[in-house]
């Protein structure tokens, strides 16, 4: 069986066909500081659990869900990007 892709697919390599490399690696990363953090500071296992599950499912979330299919790394370049100089852009036609 042969497929045919057309020459402007984009093809794009996914852990488990599902999320971005450098995404993957990037929660792996947040998720690492986020451990280390509530490690140094909190002595209980629950509050620990608890730092954990709400800084890191969200941002987990969003790279599966993504933003129509976007990395995550550029969705945060792009806000970081608009805090720093935002600018209201309107058209008249």
């Amino acid at each position: 069986m042969k497929f045919i892709f057309p020459q402007n697919y984009n093809f794009k390599n996914k852990l488990l066909g599902v999320i971005d490399y450098s995404t993957a690696f990037a929660n792996l990363v947040w998720d690492i500081f986020v451990f280390v953090i509530a490690n140094l500071i909190f002595p209980s296992w629950t509050l620990k659990i608890f730092v954990l599950v709400v800084f890191c499912f969200p941002l987990l979330l969003f790279s599966f869900a993504g933003f129509n299919g976007e990395n995550i790394i550029y969705v945060f370049s792009y806000f970081i990007r608009f805090l720093l100089k935002p600018k209201l852009f309107l058209y008249k036609k």
